[in-house]
Protein backbone atom coordinates (compact mmCIF):
# COMPACT_ATOMS: atom_id res chain seq x y z
CA UNK A 1 0.00 0.00 0.00
CA UNK A 2 1.51 3.28 -1.09
CA UNK A 3 -0.14 5.98 1.01
CA UNK A 4 0.81 9.21 -0.71
CA UNK A 5 -1.57 11.46 1.21
CA UNK A 6 -0.14 14.55 2.85
CA UNK A 7 -3.25 15.01 4.99
CA UNK A 8 -6.31 13.07 6.10
CA UNK A 9 -9.75 14.41 6.88
CA UNK A 10 -13.35 13.32 7.01
CA UNK A 11 -14.94 10.18 8.40
CA UNK A 12 -17.49 8.07 6.55
CA UNK A 13 -18.50 4.54 5.67
CA UNK A 14 -18.44 3.21 9.22
CA UNK A 15 -19.44 -0.45 9.57
CA UNK A 16 -19.36 -3.14 12.23
CA UNK A 17 -19.03 -6.90 11.75
CA UNK A 18 -19.57 -9.39 14.58
CA UNK A 19 -16.61 -11.60 15.44
CA UNK A 20 -17.28 -15.31 15.98
CA UNK A 21 -14.55 -16.32 18.41
CA UNK A 22 -15.09 -20.07 17.93
CA UNK A 23 -14.86 -19.99 14.11
CA UNK A 24 -12.46 -16.99 13.90
CA UNK A 25 -14.76 -15.41 11.30
CA UNK A 26 -16.72 -12.18 10.91
CA UNK A 27 -20.32 -11.57 9.89
CA UNK A 28 -21.18 -9.42 6.89
CA UNK A 29 -20.45 -5.76 7.78
CA UNK A 30 -23.45 -3.61 8.75
CA UNK A 31 -23.44 0.16 8.19
CA UNK A 32 -23.51 2.68 11.03
CA UNK A 33 -24.80 5.80 9.25
CA UNK A 34 -24.25 9.31 10.58
CA UNK A 35 -20.58 9.10 11.62
CA UNK A 36 -19.47 12.30 13.36
CA UNK A 37 -16.13 11.60 15.05
CA UNK A 38 -13.69 8.76 15.74
CA UNK A 39 -10.81 9.26 18.14
CA UNK A 40 -8.76 6.23 19.20
CA UNK A 41 -5.60 6.67 21.25
CA UNK A 42 -2.76 4.14 21.06
CA UNK A 43 -2.42 2.11 24.28
CA UNK A 44 0.82 0.61 25.55
CA UNK A 45 3.93 1.32 27.57
CA UNK A 46 7.63 1.47 27.04
CA UNK A 47 10.12 -0.06 29.43
CA UNK A 48 13.77 0.96 29.51
CA UNK A 49 16.48 -1.37 30.83
CA UNK A 50 19.63 0.52 31.74
CA UNK A 51 23.05 -1.13 31.48
CA UNK A 52 26.54 0.13 30.58
CA UNK A 53 25.30 3.64 31.45
CA UNK A 54 22.92 3.62 28.45
CA UNK A 55 19.44 2.58 27.49
CA UNK A 56 20.64 -0.97 26.84
CA UNK A 57 17.25 -2.39 25.89
CA UNK A 58 13.93 -0.64 25.27
CA UNK A 59 10.70 -2.59 24.91
CA UNK A 60 7.43 -1.13 23.72
CA UNK A 61 4.09 -2.88 24.19
CA UNK A 62 1.15 -2.61 21.81
CA UNK A 63 -2.05 -2.83 23.83
CA UNK A 64 -4.26 -1.70 20.97
CA UNK A 65 -6.34 1.46 21.06
CA UNK A 66 -9.07 3.03 23.16
CA UNK A 67 -11.32 6.01 22.62
CA UNK A 68 -14.68 7.13 21.34
CA UNK A 69 -16.86 6.85 18.26
CA UNK A 70 -19.59 9.48 17.91
CA UNK A 71 -22.55 9.12 15.56
CA UNK A 72 -25.86 10.82 14.93
CA UNK A 73 -27.45 7.68 16.43
CA UNK A 74 -26.18 4.25 17.32
CA UNK A 75 -28.36 1.89 15.24
CA UNK A 76 -30.75 -0.46 17.02
CA UNK A 77 -29.11 -3.33 15.13
CA UNK A 78 -25.77 -2.53 16.82
CA UNK A 79 -27.48 -2.47 20.21
CA UNK A 80 -29.00 -5.92 19.65
CA UNK A 81 -26.16 -7.56 17.69
CA UNK A 82 -23.23 -6.27 19.74
CA UNK A 83 -24.55 -4.95 23.05
CA UNK A 84 -26.98 -7.81 23.68
CA UNK A 85 -30.23 -5.84 23.83
CA UNK A 86 -33.32 -7.93 23.11
CA UNK A 87 -36.69 -7.31 21.45
CA UNK A 88 -39.99 -8.45 22.91
CA UNK A 89 -41.95 -10.10 20.09
CA UNK A 90 -45.27 -9.36 21.78
CA UNK A 91 -44.87 -5.65 22.61
CA UNK A 92 -42.11 -4.67 20.19
CA UNK A 93 -40.08 -3.19 23.08
CA UNK A 94 -36.34 -3.27 22.65
CA UNK A 95 -34.82 -3.65 26.10
CA UNK A 96 -31.45 -3.70 27.78
CA UNK A 97 -30.51 -6.68 29.94
CA UNK A 98 -28.28 -5.82 32.92
CA UNK A 99 -25.99 -8.84 32.67
CA UNK A 100 -25.64 -8.91 28.86
CA UNK A 101 -22.00 -8.90 27.81
CA UNK A 102 -21.02 -6.99 24.65
CA UNK A 103 -19.64 -9.10 21.82
CA UNK A 104 -16.40 -8.55 19.94
CA UNK A 105 -16.68 -6.93 16.53
CA UNK A 106 -14.56 -5.43 13.78
CA UNK A 107 -14.92 -1.70 13.13
CA UNK A 108 -14.46 -0.62 9.51
CA UNK A 109 -14.26 3.02 8.41
CA UNK A 110 -12.88 5.41 5.80
CA UNK A 111 -10.90 8.66 5.92
CA UNK A 112 -10.57 11.01 2.98
CA UNK A 113 -7.16 12.34 1.98
CA UNK A 114 -5.74 14.92 -0.37
CA UNK A 115 -4.98 12.22 -2.98
CA UNK A 116 -6.51 8.90 -1.88
CA UNK A 117 -9.24 7.62 0.39
CA UNK A 118 -7.99 5.19 3.03
CA UNK A 119 -10.12 2.38 4.46
CA UNK A 120 -9.34 0.98 7.91
CA UNK A 121 -10.36 -2.02 10.01
CA UNK A 122 -9.86 -2.51 13.74
CA UNK A 123 -10.24 -6.28 14.17
CA UNK A 124 -11.07 -6.98 17.83
CA UNK A 125 -13.26 -4.26 19.37
CA UNK A 126 -15.52 -4.04 22.40
CA UNK A 127 -17.85 -1.15 23.19
CA UNK A 128 -19.55 0.24 26.25
CA UNK A 129 -23.21 1.23 26.26
CA UNK A 130 -23.97 4.70 24.89
CA UNK A 131 -25.37 7.28 27.30
CA UNK A 132 -29.01 8.31 27.08
CA UNK A 133 -29.38 12.06 26.49
CA UNK A 134 -31.37 14.66 24.61
CA UNK A 135 -32.53 18.22 25.15
CA UNK A 136 -35.52 20.42 24.59
CA UNK A 137 -35.80 22.36 21.35
CA UNK A 138 -35.69 26.14 21.22
CA UNK A 139 -35.86 28.30 18.11
CA UNK A 140 -33.82 25.76 16.16
CA UNK A 141 -33.27 22.02 16.30
CA UNK A 142 -29.80 20.97 17.40
CA UNK A 143 -29.19 17.20 16.95
CA UNK A 144 -27.87 15.31 19.96
CA UNK A 145 -25.28 12.66 19.07
CA UNK A 146 -24.52 9.32 20.72
CA UNK A 147 -21.07 8.07 21.66
CA UNK A 148 -19.60 4.60 22.13
CA UNK A 149 -16.42 4.13 24.13
CA UNK A 150 -14.31 1.57 22.27
CA UNK A 151 -11.37 -0.67 23.02
CA UNK A 152 -9.57 -2.26 20.06
CA UNK A 153 -7.09 -5.03 20.82
CA UNK A 154 -5.22 -7.72 18.88
CA UNK A 155 -7.07 -10.63 17.33
CA UNK A 156 -6.43 -13.62 19.61
CA UNK A 157 -5.56 -15.95 16.71
CA UNK A 158 -2.84 -13.93 14.95
CA UNK A 159 -2.09 -10.84 17.08
CA UNK A 160 -3.19 -8.40 14.34
CA UNK A 161 -4.69 -5.16 15.70
CA UNK A 162 -5.60 -3.17 12.56
CA UNK A 163 -5.13 -2.90 8.83
CA UNK A 164 -5.74 -0.32 6.09
CA UNK A 165 -5.75 0.03 2.33
CA UNK A 166 -5.90 2.86 -0.23
CA UNK A 167 -7.75 3.38 -3.47
CA UNK A 168 -6.08 1.16 -6.05
CA UNK A 169 -5.20 -1.66 -3.61
CA UNK A 170 -6.76 -5.04 -4.42
CA UNK A 171 -8.83 -5.16 -1.23
CA UNK A 172 -10.21 -1.62 -1.63
CA UNK A 173 -13.29 -2.12 -3.85
CA UNK A 174 -14.97 -4.83 -1.76
CA UNK A 175 -13.60 -3.65 1.59
CA UNK A 176 -17.04 -3.15 3.19
CA UNK A 177 -18.50 -6.41 1.82
CA UNK A 178 -16.48 -8.69 4.12
CA UNK A 179 -13.75 -8.25 6.73
CA UNK A 180 -10.41 -8.81 4.99
CA UNK A 181 -7.65 -10.41 7.06
CA UNK A 182 -4.02 -10.03 5.93
CA UNK A 183 -2.77 -13.17 4.15
CA UNK A 184 0.32 -13.51 6.34
CA UNK A 185 -1.80 -13.21 9.46
CA UNK A 186 -4.37 -15.65 8.12
CA UNK A 187 -1.61 -18.17 7.34
CA UNK A 188 -0.09 -17.69 10.82
CA UNK A 189 -3.45 -18.33 12.51
CA UNK A 190 -3.87 -21.62 10.62
CA UNK A 191 -0.48 -22.95 11.71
Amino acid sequence: MANTNKVKYGLKNVYYALYDEDADTYSTPVAIPGAVNLSLKAEGDSNVFRADNTDYFVSVSNNGYSGDFEAARIPDSFLTDVMGEETDATTGLQYEVADAQPKYFALLFEFDGDKKKVRHVMYHCKATRPSVASQTTDTSIEPVTETLSLTATARPTDNVVKAKCCQGDTSYENFFSAVVIPTVAAAASEG
